[in-house]
């Protein structure tokens, strides 16, 4: 039997996953030219092609969709019970992998993950700023951080953060050539800043409620964007009225730069959440970001 080399294996299946020879190589840290003579190797040894290169992609073939169902988990698996083999160490050591927005990473996760990461320097964390619903398990994220509302119902979700309130603010020159809305529905006279989806790439509807009552309310504007940093700066400019968690604006809004409209309309609402599978045993190292993370009055809640 021709003997398989399991370094060529790993490099397929970290190919197929990234879907770019260049993602995959910064992942093994290994140079491209050293992949694609790998991939060749490999193909040549099996006789068969395993994967569809094109100028902008690459992608299995059908032969090497079933290879990797067949041993992409089993590399996995591997991973698990090294990083469990910590637990035998005087010190936890394991990388985990979260995604998360910017905002939630620089008010929540990075505060309460350095104490940790400095007592413990064998652990890492790798952080994914991104705003689209990635799919964790497929992405291969140890965790990822939402609003609990968002959140898939086979997931254990912990809150790591108090409820949030929503605002909606403007800059003082905005308001001087326009008189400031008193209902949600008088946002529709005025220019707001729009926020797009990454995944589906539909508008955010602007959320309100007051006594029970709930309004949703499509608004119109000049600018539309997908990150919220760019929202707040958009606002600071005075390009319209914009509507995010209301920790993004605070700053802005004690010193004068902004200005808080329709507060009364905005409720408390489920802050932010780690949510993971649970179906996958937990390592030392994602337990110990996992008990860094827990907001005191946490309780861990299996999605249902």
């Amino acid at each position: 039997m021709v003997r398989r080399n399991l370094n060529d294996l790993l490099s397929f299946v970290t190919i197929a996953r990234e879907g770019s020879f260049t993602r995959a190589a910064a992942l093994l840290g290994v140079t491209q030219s050293a992949l694609s003579q790998a991939i060749s190797g490999l193909e040549a040894r099996l006789e068969i092609r395993l994967l569809t290169r094109t100028t902008r992609s690459v992608s299995p073939t059908a032969a090497g969709e079933r290879l990797l169902q067949a041993i992409g988990h089993r590399f996995d698996e591997i991973e698990a019970e090294l990083d469990e083999l910590s637990e035998l160490r005087d010190k936890p050591t394991g990388t985990v992998r979260i995604t998360c927005g910017d905002h939630v990473l620089k008010t929540t996760l990075l505060p309460k993950v350095a104490p940790l990461l400095h007592k413990y320097p064998d652990v890492k964390v790798e952080f994914d700023v991104n705003y689209g619903f990635r799919d964790i398990v497929a992405d291969r994220f140890d965790a990822g951080v939402r609003l609990g509302d968002t959140i898939d119902k086979d997931m254990i979700a912990v809150p790591i953060g108090p409820k949030l309130r929503m605002a909606a603010v403007a800059a003082p020159d905005y308001f001087a050539k326009r008189p400031k809305p008193k209902r949600p529905e008088d946002l529709t006279k005025h220019s707001c800043i729009n926020l797009r989806f990454p995944t589906h790439g539909g508008l955010y509807v602007w959320e309100f409620g007051r006594k029970g009552k709930e309004l949703n309310v499509r608004v119109e504007g000049q600018v539309t964007l997908n990150s919220t940093p760019h929202i707040v700066q958009a606002a600071l400019e005075g390009l319209g009225i914009a509507f995010l968690p209301e920790l993004e604006f605070t700053p802005h809004i004690e010193e004068g730069r902004l200005v808080r409209v329709l507060d009364d309309w905005c409720a408390p609402f489920e802050g932010y959440y780690l949510y993971y599978p649970s179906r996958r045993q937990p390592s030392p190292a994602f337990a110990l970001v996992l008990d860094a993370l827990r907001s005191q009055e946490a309780t861990v809640k299996k999605r249902r």
